[in-house]
């Protein structure tokens, strides 16, 4: 991989402008066309609140929309791109940034944001004889597997303990090594323990936390009451936030009372800068982004 790629200079606190506008403050799109997905300004580039996630029932490179055949893993990718939904949240473990890239490959990279996630751990989420230990190597083999000369996120995946800053020093090293080079413009962690995210919340080089987050505690890291106020700690600490499990890692995806309840919860935090959802097929994007704007909606008009 060429170390002179062209360097992207977006520094974490422009970055966070995902997110520092915040879900409530998002702005509408044109005059006229208030069905639109809002949007928040993203590492100099306009994105949806809403995007999309590929981890459904994901591991070992395999992930429930791949499942569902290349068709209609392609067929979704692109109707959500039609629809709006420009951020694409990956991992190696999903094994879908090639799948996401391939669909995409005909639309300008500056109109799409790439997000993806490195699985640093011992065992589990990649195949047990893939090398663990050198996350530079992992970020060039993901820009080639993009076809990019950069990914807008990289993130170290599922998080879980209190220490997990000073056990993978070494990769977080990495990836700010990869920032400073341009190849990826911010970093961060998914987390999945109350304590790791608490972690997260005190390290300055975290810029994106994606973290699970629904009013019923299902798939979380805690009851709500206790999840909280962590997100709203690490949002003071000026850091980025990615809402996801909103439905409950899909358990309430076929009940609409349940969206629009998490809808409103997850908005009405003020904590959660953008939100990703699994989506299976195109019915689920239509609805999702009808729903979204109904809740924003009404947002606005409470505070009218």
């Amino acid at each position: 991989m060429n170390s002179d790629l062209p360097s992207v200079s977006t520094s974490r606190r422009e970055f966070i402008k995902v997110a520092a506008v915040g879900a409530a403050g998002a702005l509408w799109g044109t005059p006229g066309h208030a069905a639109e997905v809002p949007s928040v300004k993203l590492a100099g580039l306009r994105v949806p609140l809403l995007g999309m996630g590929t981890g459904v029932k994901a591991g070992n490179r395999s992930n429930a929309l791949q499942r569902s055949g290349e068709k209609n893993f392609h067929d979704t990718v692109r109707r959500a791109w039609d629809e709006g939904v420009r951020l694409f949240d990956c991992a190696d473990s999903y094994g879908s940034l090639p799948m996401v890239a391939k669909a995409l490959k005909d639309k300008p990279r500056e109109s799409y944001v790439l997000v993806t996630k490195i699985w640093c751990h011992a065992k589990g989420g990649i195949p047990d004889n893939e090398p663990r230990d050198d996350s530079k190597a992992v970020i060039e083999r993901f820009l080639l597997e993009a076809g990019t000369d950069h990914i807008d996120l990289v993130q170290l995946h599922c998080q879980t303990t209190a220490d997990w800053t000073q056990t993978y020093r070494r990769h977080m090293d990495a990836l700010e090594e990869a920032k400073q080079k341009g190849w990826i413009k911010a970093h961060g962690c998914s987390c999945h323990s109350l304590t790791a995210l608490e972690a997260a919340a005190v390290d300055p080089w975290v810029d994106v936390v994606h973290a699970r987050i629904n009013p019923w505690g299902v798939k979380m890291d805690g009851p709500a009451k206790v999840v909280v106020p962590v997100l709203k700690k690490i949002h003071e600490a000026g850091k980025g936030i990615i809402g996801m499990k909103l439905i409950g890692e899909g358990e309430f995806r076929n009940d609409p009372a349940k969206i629009d309840e998490t809808l409103k919860f997850v908005l009405d935090l003020g904590c959660i800068d953008a939100l990703i959802v699994g989506f299976e097929n195109q019915n689920e994007i239509i609805d999702y982004k009808k729903r979204l704007t109904s809740a924003l909606e009404a947002k606005q008009k409470a505070k009218a």
